[in-house]
């Protein structure tokens, strides 16, 4: 890897959790509240460890680090 490359060797220790991170950011990006309370209530009712915490953070972050493919403000009337 580079010096100032942005990939990371890190794997996430739970796939199923990294995915459901992405899922969530996803849905907080495109404001799909439904999506995001879903998959807030599958969290609170399964006990996360916390490495599954973390490889939820790690999906979660990694699709917010993506900026966004168009601004809010152009589609706007003026």
């Amino acid at each position: 890897m580079g010096m100032f490359s942005r990939k990371s060797s890190d794997t996430p220790a739970n796939p199923e959790m990294t995915e459901l991170g992405r899922e969530y950011a996803i849905a907080k990006r495109h404001g799909d509240r439904k999506t995001a309370r879903r998959i807030t209530r599958q969290i609170g009712e399964s006990g996360l460890s916390e490495t599954d915490r973390a490889s939820f953070e790690q999906g979660r972050e990694s699709y917010d680090a993506i900026p966004p493919a168009y601004s809010k403000r152009r589609n706007r009337r003026r």
